[in-house]
């Protein structure tokens, strides 16, 4: 299905691409991807996402016109980048629950 704001052919060349393993892209885009479309209508993109099975991680392609696909793959890099800060940030309150219950460095 490619969107009314996406212009062919000329959209579909030369996508954004990112990668990204699949825990990040569901915390990004929802299970089963159900935040996908809002965020394709606002950004007025279309993705594509290719799951590269030899390194674990996904592609993800981001067509539409030069501005709107820099502009979605630098919105996406950043809630990448929020979402990886947050996990970094639970794992550090983890450690220090763990310190603070006393826990031996072979329970961590």
């Amino acid at each position: 299905f490619i969107p009314p704001w996406v212009k062919v052919p000329e959209d579909l060349k030369d996508p954004e691409v990112l990668q990204a393993r699949m825990q990040l892209l569901e915390a990004m885009f929802g299970l089963a991807g159900s935040r996908i479309p809002y965020i394709k209508q606002v950004s007025k993109v279309m993705l594509e996402l290719k799951v590269l099975e030899s390194s674990g991680l996904t592609e993800v392609l981001v067509y539409g016109s030069y501005l709107y696909k820099l502009r979605a793959k630098w919105m996406l890099q950043s809630m990448a980048e929020w979402h990886r800060q947050r996990q970094e940030r639970g794992m550090l309150k983890l450690e220090d629950a763990m310190k603070a219950l006393q826990l031996g460095p072979w329970m961590k």
